[in-house]
């Protein structure tokens, strides 16, 4: 489907900023010098910008602009729903380690779909409160044939346009459902260590698996909460 002359600005922005061109606390074009290079309304770029904002990747500061993010935001696991934006629902994050290569646990192949044995690239993070503290420790888990396509899920760089963007681009798979399991169980002592938990502890996990248009896994994450932190609230008609 083709993109609306907003969203190819919001997207060839997305791609300055991954390649280095506009780094974190870079100051971007004025909405007048994009609306004359595009050829379109100002209103259209502020379209643009509001995308941009509403994902986390830039912020308006007063007198100079709009600035790339010099902090990457990210939302927890699951709560990925049609609509919603990085912005409202996420939250800072710090990457554990580098991603790499590695045999995924069994309940992790069965959600990718993976045979015994194969390996599957682990991206982990941990996401902060406000002042700092761990709120969740996050594992991102991606498929060989997802990888292979997308090379920059292998590097520890945050990907500023968001990883379901870039691997929408470079798979040409498009996420259609995703699929949310909440679970509670006691933590274990890696997690432990990252969340700054004495032991034992409960925390809700919550396994999130993106299907392609196809019903193919794109990619799984799970994220685990301390349970004095968890909380879900649901709004329905009766």
């Amino acid at each position: 489907m083709a993109l609306l002359k907003y969203e190819e600005i919001a997207e060839s922005l997305r791609i300055r900023m991954a390649s280095g061109e506009f780094p974190p606390g870079a100051t971007l074009p004025s909405g007048r010098d994009l609306a004359e290079q595009w050829q379109v309304a100002r209103a259209t770029v502020v379209k643009a910008m509001d995308v941009l904002r509403n994902d986390g990747v830039v912020e308006a500061r007063q007198g100079a602009g709009f600035v790339v993010t010099e902090t990457a935001i990210g939302r927890p696991a699951g709560n990925r729903k049609s609509g919603t934006a990085r912005v409202t629902g996420g939250m800072p994050f710090t990457r554990i380690g580098d991603p790499e290569r590695t045999i995924p646990p069994a309940h992790i192949a069965t959600a990718l779909g993976l045979p015994d044995g194969t390996h599957a690239l682990r991206r982990a993070r941990l996401m902060q409160l406000p002042d700092g503290t761990p709120h969740s420790y996050v594992e991102a888990w991606f498929p060989p044939d997802v990888v292979d396509k997308a090379p920059r899920l292998a590097q520890r760089a945050p990907i500023a346009e968001g990883t379901t963007r870039y691997i929408t681009r470079q798979t040409e798979r498009t996420p259609a459902e995703g699929v949310d399991v909440t679970t509670a169980r006691l933590v274990t002592e890696e997690e432990a260590r990252h969340l700054r938990l004495d032991t034992p502890a409960a925390v809700a996990v919550v396994l999130h698996i993106a299907y392609d248009q196809e019903g193919r896994p794109l990619a799984c994450e799970e994220g685990v909460t301390p349970g004095s932190l968890w909380e879900q609230t649901d709004t329905y008609p009766m």
